[in-house]
Formats: C-alpha cells, sequence, structure tokens
C-alpha cells in the first residue's frame, strides 16, 4: 500500500513491511502503532495482524507504477531492518528502488547495527537515502553508526526530540530533521534544542529541516524565531 501523506518531509509512503517493536524512549508513544491499531479496527486488510511484523509482497511494486517522481518514506509503518524482516527480502525491496530509480526513496531505521551485519549484502543506489532515528543523547551512537554504512546520503531524523543534542558530530550527515512528538501523553520539547540543533547544522553546511513543535502547544508550529526551516539537500532557500 502507497498513500499521499502529510509528513511534510516527504511526498509518499510506502510499506512493503507493517508492524514493528519498541527499542528506546522515542517508540514510547508511537504514532505508528496507534494507527496501525486503529485501521486493524476499520478492517483494514494489511493491518490484519495489528502491529506485528507482517511482511506486505503485494505493495512492492506499487513505486513503480508512479510515474511523477516522489520523494517517498519507507516503511513509515514499520522498520525495514527489523530483526523478523528477512535479509532476502530487503534485497527486494532494494531492487525496487533501483528499478524505481525517478524517485528518491528515504529509508529511517532505530537498528542500524543490524543494517550493518549485512550491509556488504546491499546495492545503493543513488536515489536511496539512508537515515537514523535519534531522540537523545543515549542513542546518538546511531550517528557514529549511520556513518559506517556505504549508502550514499545519509540523514538523521531528531525526532521526537526528547533531550539536547549538543556537539553533534554531522560529518558525512546530509541532512537533519527535527521534530517535537506529537499526539495523546506528548513529552514537551524545550525551545533550546531544536535552536541549537539549527545552529550546529548552520556552522556545519548542512541542510536543516524542522517538522514541527509537536505538542509544546506553540502558535507558530512550525517556525523557529518566527522562520521556516525547511532546507533539502541540494535545495536550500
Amino acid at each position: 500500500m502507497g498513500i499521499s501523506t502529510r509528513i511534510e518531509w516527504t511526498d509518499a509512503t510506502w510499506n512493503p513491511v507493517t508492524g514493528c517493536d519498541k527499542v528506546s524512549q522515542g517508540c514510547k508513544h508511537c504514532y505508528a502503532e496507534r494507527q496501525a491499531l486503529r485501521l486493524q479496527k476499520m478492517g483494514q486488510a494489511n493491518y490484519v495482524n495489528g502491529f506485528k511484523v507482517t511482511l506486505q509482497p503485494q505493495t512492492l511494486e506499487v513505486p513503480l507504477h508512479w510515474k511523477k517522481p516522489k520523494r517517498i518514506f519507507v516503511n513509515s509503518m514499520s522498520d525495514l531492518f527489523h530483526e523478523e524482516v528477512p535479509i532476502l527480502y530487503i534485497q527486494h525491496v532494494f531492487i525496487i528502488m533501483r528499478e524505481a530509480h525517478w524517485h528518491t526513496f528515504q529509508i529511517l531505521t532505530k537498528r542500524i547495527e543490524r543494517l550493518l551485519g549485512f550491509d556488504w549484502a546491499l546495492v545503493w543506489s543513488d536515489n536511496i537515502w539512508m537515515g537514523v532515528s535519534v531522540e537523545d543523547t543515549s542513542v546518538v551512537s546511531r550517528i557514529d553508526s549511520l556513518r559506517e554504512c556505504t549508502a550514499k546520503h545519509k540523514f538523521l531524523s531528531l525526532e521526537p526530540l526528547l533531550g539536547p543534542l549538543d556537539d553533534l558530530d554531522l560529518t558525512g550527515i546530509d541532512w537533519v530533521i527535527v521534530g517535537g512528538e506529537t499526539g495523546p501523553d506528548a513529552r514537551p520539547m524545550d525551545a533550546a534544542w531544536p535552536q541549537a540543533i539549527r545552529d550546529q547544522c548552520l556552522s556545519a553546511g548542512v541542510p536543516f529541516f524542522f517538522k514541527s513543535w509537536g505538542g509544546s502547544g506553540r502558535i507558530n508550529c512550525r517556525t523557529i524565531d518566527g522562520q521556516a526551516w525547511e532546507q533539502f539537500p541540494g535545495n536550500n532557500p
């Protein structure tokens, strides 16, 4: 199943896998889990298993039918590198992404160490971007691990941002996305945290995209110091 999306930094989502498990504090109020359980109650066929990891091979060729180039968030409802996703299936996903070369595929994982275990078995093309999710200092090592993989383009999703991330090493990082937590019981994001990350990106020359303040209750929910930050690699305002 592939659909348009309200996620500001992408054009569409594609979910050849659905379902996941919590691995760190950023997962506590998982939006994907809430959505999957809602779709299960509605009888949506792809979510008959709720949020249990499920392969969706019937969706594999969806991007090939989208002829207009898109930025595509891969597995917005899962993690491609979850331990229950077979390597052969992951390789099949990569074949489709390479074949659909007119799209840009954006993959995010919290399981970068598993990826590194078989990175040698994947073929990265220019249109496949690899990113890690980092919510606080307890998992900042994911950034170092990301640098080790052989993807040609690498990015960070610092969302939901749950604490300050000072002195980030942005070497080899092509893009940084920041956002607060949304939904019920959203944990607040201090104003100083995204401001500091923006300043680090400006200093390092790394494109910075501010998604939102999340559940912080701010009126100007997508601006920092009165300015919107929607930079993309190669296309900075």
